[in-house]
């Protein structure tokens, strides 16, 4: 088999361009590996496009971009922390690179430097889309939005592996991301054009987070394909910029999710998004280690949160709440995990549905989001 030979790469990259795509990349790449290839970034310059690439061998990112002024095609292979160090330290609008072999070279009005790196040949292979037909597609806005309202909740207790990701459930044109660590279960839901009936899978939270990053903008579109133990989703945002990120899937059976969302909830009280989260960060000023709950007093027309930490003090705020049905109750929970919530929310007003003080709660934002809230005790 032939060795495949670098050529040598000659561009002028858009500096701020060039910062926010090795901010991804550097995303991806291996931490600590004895695989130097996985710490860095396949630079290609092909048909007028830049392409960088990077893999940590389970999630591979691609970006391609025709913001550029490519002068000769190449391939380059060098380290990816040092070569994003080296784009967000300099000045200059625009940042000329030239591949000399395995070497790349980066040229400012005032500045110069050379990144040693390996022979291409050494590159990871990247997956692509190809001509595959998506199993999924969805606008990017509507994608960003169901990740904003579910990773948040995924685990990161990695003894407890098949809750280390979020649950991509689709049924029909119905997209439904799941996310819990045992404490807490968030569930969002949004309309796509699906091409198959059924997709289920975990896909890593990495992989997820990383994707949110991608559709941070929320323009253009995602098409998503599932196949062969991975997952490939493609970003186009319409303005000459294409990602594909392709992730392995987390093995393992997700927990069934619709068992523990609780359906005899008869105290309901609707109250202010934004008066409520003020009255919860306040509460928690005064809790700690040992302490860490709130406890939550719902009556007719006032909810009452409290908090107490030994040798601290003490808070008590009352909230006005729009609605309430159902008797009295007092409650506790921990406040982050309250608060983690009610940031992903974008209505004016959520409803919170008890049953009792040691049944858990949920948080319901239109029909779109549901999260379900396990009680702490403060006895």
């Amino acid at each position: 088999m032939a060795v495949k030979q670098a050529t040598n790469l000659k561009a002028v990259c858009e500096r701020d361009a060039l910062v926010e795509a090795l901010g991804l990349i550097t995303g991806v790449v291996a931490g600590r590996t004895p695989t130097p290839a996985l710490q860095c970034v396949k630079v290609s310059g092909q048909d007028g496009r830049l392409t960088m690439a990077a893999t940590d061998g389970e999630i591979s990112l691609t970006l391609s971009t025709d913001k550029v002024d490519l002068e000769a095609s190449g391939d380059v292979l060098i380290p990816a922390d040092k070569f994003s160090q080296i784009a967000r330290s300099c000045n200059d609008n625009t940042l000329n690179i030239m591949s000399d072999e395995d070497k790349l070279h980066i040229r400012t009005s005032d500045s110069r430097f050379k990144i040693f790196g390996f022979p291409i040949s050494e590159a990871p292979e990247s997956v692509d889309f190809g001509d595959a037909e998506p199993d999924f597609s969805i606008d990017a806005n509507t994608f960003h939005g169901l990740m904003e309202r579910s990773v948040f909740a995924a685990a990161t207790d990695h003894s407890r592996y098949a809750i280390n990701g979020v649950h991509l459930d689709l049924s029909g044109s119905e997209l439904r991301l799941v996310a819990t660590n045992g404490h807490r279960l968030a569930l969002s839901t949004g309309a796509c054009d699906s091409n198959c009936d059924k997709v289920d899978c975990i896909v890593p939270t990495k992989a997820m987070t990383l994707l949110k990053r991608l559709l941070h903008d929320g323009t253009g579109s995602v098409s998503v394909k599932v196949h062969d133990g991975r997952i490939v989703f493609h970003v186009d945002n319409g303005a000459g910029c294409t990602s594909t990120l392709t992730s392995n899937l987390v093995e393992g059976t997700f927990p069934p999710f619709e068992d523990v969302i609780p359906k005899d909830l008869d105290r309901k009280a609707v109250i202010n998004r934004d008066a409520l989260n003020k009255a919860v960060r306040r509460a928690h000023l005064m809790t700690n280690e040992e302490s860490r709950g709130v406890r939550l007093i719902f009556d007719t027309n006032m909810l009452q949160i409290t908090s107490r930490a030994p040798e601290t003090g003490e808070a008590e705020i009352e909230v006005p709440i729009e609605s309430f049905t159902g008797d009295k109750l007092e409650i506790a929970f921990n406040p982050v995990y309250i608060m983690d919530a009610l940031k992903v929310i974008d209505a004016d007003e959520i409803t919170i549905e008890l049953k009792k003080s040691e049944k858990p709660g949920l948080i319901r934002s239109g029909n779109n989001f549901t999260y379900i809230i396990m009680p702490v005790s403060l006895a």
